[in-house]
């Protein structure tokens, strides 16, 4: 297998790798053209986004300056926002469903490196997916490990580091992020 298809597969591979550098370069490129563009052209953001990631709602909100690693590996649903510096390691799929706000200075990987140094020396990684459910707000300057699934109607608060999975309906918090409290979903009694 090449380093792009064990990537792909979700096999450890060389991140130094030809195939892989090319991708994230491109992806470093269309970033680029994104942030450049005047805060004030909505339509233009609007197209550079939708040329950079993988799918997206209609209304989708992101302020520069904005970094990946693909970009074709997120996916984010309707009325999405990301706020400043926000940076998402899409070496694995990232899915982000509706009504989801990212605070600044997030980091979302899904991107580890072998525990072994020789495996780091070899310029090593792996990929694990991230799935976000709707109604998620995630607090400026959280980071979402590789692997993490979290639910629907979540907060993040600012700061945490979420290290394992988040149920649905609660607000979790620190280093690394505890359940503190429920929330009441009140999205099928009013719809809006």
């Amino acid at each position: 297998m090449t380093e792009l298809e064990k990537l792909d597969a979700g096999l450890e591979y060389c991140f130094f790798d030809e195939g892989v550098v090319a991708r994230k370069e491109n992806a470093l490129r269309l970033c680029k053209k994104f942030n450049a563009i005047d805060p004030n052209n909505y339509k233009e953001q609007l197209i550079a986004i939708k040329e950079l990631l993988g799918s997206t709602g209609e209304n989708v909100y992101i302020q520069p300056s904005f970094n990946c690693d693909n970009g074709k590996n997120i996916h984010v649903g309707e009325d999405f926002i990301a706020n400043y510096n926000v940076t998402i390691l899409d070496i694995a799929p990232v899915h982000i469903s509706n009504y989801c706000m990212i605070g600044p200075g997030t980091l979302i990987a899904t991107v580890g490196h072998p525990l072994s140094p020789i495996g780091r020396r070899k310029k090593g990684a792996q990929g694990n997916p991230i799935t976000i459910g709707n109604d998620v707000w995630i607090g400026g300057n959280s980071v979402i490990l590789p692997g993490i699934n979290i639910g629907s109607n979540v907060i993040v608060a600012a700061g945490s580091v979420v290290t394992r999975d988040v149920p649905s309906n609660c607000i979790v918090a620190g280093n690394p992020a505890r359940k503190i409290k429920n929330l009441v979903d009140d999205t099928k009694e009013n719809q809006l």
